[in-house]
């Protein structure tokens, strides 16, 4: 946790993917279909405290979201749903501060935050 707090001393962002060196911030996959992901995902994303969907493109997977931090600042956040097989998804988070400061591990901790509520949400489905 301290080293994502030094890291966010001069980092504004953060996001996933398949090549991420921390496992934390790896994708997460899902054993729905994308069309089936979209709509659980996007349900799932519209009822988090605390967040704003602001936009949704059904046809390339993303919702754009925003989150208001308690200092006052905006994250915005891309949450983007991606078909890799006939009844799989993967899901990955790019959030960014406002600002030019950084943000000592806010993004980060946004992340954790939406796949901790993904994976209870959608259990069942979870692929390791």
């Amino acid at each position: 946790m301290l080293k994502r707090m030094l890291i966010g001393l001069f980092r504004s962002q953060e996001h996933t993917g398949d090549k991420a060196k921390d496992p934390k911030l790896k994708s997460h996959y899902y054993r729905l279909s994308k069309d089936r992901a979209w709509e659980e995902i996007g349900s799932i994303l519209k009822k988090m405290q605390g967040y704003r969907v602001l936009h949704e493109v059904p046809t390339i997977g993303e919702i754009v979201m925003e989150k208001k931090t308690m200092s006052g600042r905006t994250m915005d956040i891309t949450v983007q749903i991606v078909g890799t097989g006939p009844g799989s998804s993967a899901v990955d988070i790019y959030s960014a501060s406002r600002g030019s400061l950084g943000d000592l591990g806010a993004n980060y901790r946004v992340i954790q935050e939406i796949y901790g509520v993904l994976d209870k949400k959608l259990a069942s489905y979870k692929q390791q």
